[in-house]
């Protein structure tokens, strides 16, 4: 597994989908040093156990849903027996001020051979359903398939976290020293809990990141209700075993976020001499915000796909920084926004597309 990745652009829809990397890391360290005597056993973790706020939660989902009285002394149970998780509530800390940003870093712990090969075995196998995806929701199949690669390797790293646990936490023990989004995941609980339900899944049993992502393509709990799709037509909607729901939904997802088809995701741009005039294309981050009129205008020179973007269209100039070298600069249209929308992060989105691209190169050259 790679390095882990720093917080301004983890893999994932809240940058915090990847603690194994953090833990495999000090598992190598650990292994370096000399044996140690044994330490105690880690303390069990506490459970909630019957906490009023707790009880008064589950009764409202229940009494929303329409759930009888059975449904919610079961809902009740599970809640009380979930475990409050320090680890989970140290994940979800900021990390360091200070950290720097380096794409070219960032790409290679993406576009690198055990991922490429891992992720041309899952292109042969689920040709039929990325082509299917691409024809449908006019998403292209390498962006898909890139996309799953960075999210969690091809399925192979999707969290050991229980969700249950995870979720509970940070709704009801989210911890201080960051801005507060308890309701948030009180939000994402409530649909963990309505989607167990629905899908016949055991809410003790389900595994996934910290934040309580899950699958392959880590959806949250609120986006695989609203966005997941029954792509293989077994009549469940199971993104943890199911590929072709997770190629499904990824399409989906994108689709429903305001993906054109046919359109690019970026073009490459000279950036102005003025800093004045820099400062201000920067100033929206990965917002379109300009018309490629509007670019010209401000001094900077685009590629003559850029030219050809539609007029009406609105663009965004991204930075991407290079630890000590100079940065990189390029035009992101509305799909590049789109794509940002799985994860806010332009360093994000362009590991997504040099991943796709990466392996429809091999592809086609037959690799």
């Amino acid at each position: 597994m790679s390095a882990p990745m720093p917080a301004w652009a983890a893999p994932s829809q809240l940058d915090t989908k990847h603690p194994q990397a953090k833990k495999k890391k000090a598992q190598a360290k650990a292994a370096a040093k000399p044996v140690a005597k044994p330490k105690a056993k880690t303390a069990a973790l506490k459970a909630f156990g019957t906490r009023p706020d707790l009880l008064a939660f589950a009764a409202g989902l229940a009494s929303e849903q329409g759930w009888d009285e059975a449904s919610l002394q079961q809902v009740q149970t599970q809640l009380t027996q979930a475990h409050i998780h320090p680890s989970v509530q140290r994940l979800i800390m900021p990390p360091p001020a200070g950290t720097a940003k380096d794409w070219a870093a960032y790409r290679a712990r993406f576009v690198e051979p055990r991922r490429l090969q891992a992720g041309l075995q899952f292109w042969e196998q689920n040709a039929a359903s990325l082509a299917r995806a691409e024809n449908e929701y006019g998403v292209p199949a390498e962006l898909i398939a890139g996309l799953i690669g960075v999210e969690t390797f091809y399925g192979q790293i999707t969290g050991g976290f229980s969700v249950l646990d995870a979720l509970a936490t940070l709704a009801f023990e989210f911890p201080s020293g960051r801005s507060d989004r308890s309701a948030f995941f009180r939000s994402e609980l409530a649909e963990f809990l309505k989607l167990c339900r629905r899908e016949g899944f055991n809410p003790a049993e389900v595994k996934g990141s910290y934040a309580g992502a899950m699958g392959w393509p880590q959806f949250m709990p609120g986006s695989w209700n609203r966005y997941a799709v029954d792509f293989d037509g077994d009549g469940h909607i199971d993104l943890i075993k199911s590929q072709a729901d997770a190629i499904g939904s990824v399409a989906h997802y994108l689709a429903r976020h305001g993906w054109q088809r046919g359109l690019p995701t970026h073009y490459s741009l000279a950036m102005p001499v003025d800093t004045s005039a820099r400062a201000r294309l920067l100033g929206p981050d990965i917002k379109p915000t300009f018309t490629a009129q509007d670019l010209q205008a401000a001094g900077a020179q685009l590629s003559e796909a850029a030219l050809e973007h539609p007029p009406k269209q609105l663009l965004a100039v991204v930075e991407l920084q290079n630890g000590e070298a100079a940065p990189s600069y390029w035009i992101g249209t509305e799909n590049f926004y789109v794509l940002t929308r799985y994860n806010w992060s332009s360093y994000y989105a362009f590991a997504v597309i040099e991943m796709g691209r990466s392996l429809a190169s091999m592809r086609a050259a037959g690799r």
